[in-house]
């Protein structure tokens, strides 16, 4: 077991079925432990209302988990602000899909940094993003005008914040963390705006597993829960 955290002991699976501490988490803006699939990717992600992601939010994705850093949109969203995936807007032959080992295609879409940050990569910078990201889905999702002009005018790309686009049907047509996060948002009343992190191990440098990843959760006092179980409730 990879020996960066510490902290008492929790209990997390007493109580009311993980996926309704999940839900009942996301609402009150904790971040959540989300297992996917042994068939598919086989990952748990640490998963945030990216309005919540403070910079010791971005620290502790950084240290704890160790993945990709990236925010989720809803696909009305997406489209409002004309965010393409990333694999069909690069002219380049290494942009080509269909070989992924587990699933159709990438979620990937553009890289962004908010533009009034500096670098972009500070704890500070990317917690200022993400929460930009947050409000501009909460102004979409709610049917005010903003579009792709709007957004060019608050964010840059090249950046340091990875945007990925959420399925239309969300677990309807993908099983990914991207759509298991947003779904979970959906039932949290939050906005389609989430933060995937990938949890690694420390000490192999591979995808911790999820006994290691649900004792990361009871040290810590979070909620964690299988893909399958979300699925079940929310798909």
């Amino acid at each position: 077991m990879s020996g960066r955290d510490g902290g008492p002991m929790t209990g997390t699976d007493a109580g009311p079925p993980a996926t309704e501490r999940a839900v009942a988490a996301f609402r009150a803006g904790e971040p959540v432990l989300i297992h996917d699939f042994d068939d598919r990717e086989g990952e748990t992600d640490l998963v945030y209302p990216a309005g919540a992601v403070t910079p010791e939010a971005v620290a502790r994705m950084r240290n704890d988990a160790g993945g990709l850093i990236c925010v989720a949109l809803g696909d009305d969203v997406a489209d409002a602000l004309e965010l393409p995936f990333l694999a069909d807007a690069v002219d380049h032959p290494a942009a080509a899909t269909g070989d992924l080992g587990y699933d159709r295609r990438s979620s990937f879409s553009l890289t962004v940094n908010h533009r009034e940050t500096f670098t972009g990569i500070t704890d500070r910078d990317r917690s200022r993003t993400i929460t930009e990201l947050d409000a501009v889905a909460g102004t979409v999702a709610d049917g005010d005008d903003y579009d792709a002009e709007d957004f060019a005018a608050d964010f840059r790309t090249p950046g340091h914040v990875h945007l990925l686009r959420g399925a239309p049907d969300l677990l309807g047509d993908r099983r990914g963390h991207t759509e298991l996060g947003l779904a979970l948002a959906a039932a949290a009343d939050r906005p389609p705006a989430v933060v995937v992190c990938e949890m690694l191990d420390a000490d192999t440098g591979g995808a911790r597993s999820p006994a290691d990843a649900r004792a990361y959760a009871e040290r810590h006092g979070l909620t964690f829960v299988e893909g399958g179980d979300l699925l079940g409730r929310l798909g």
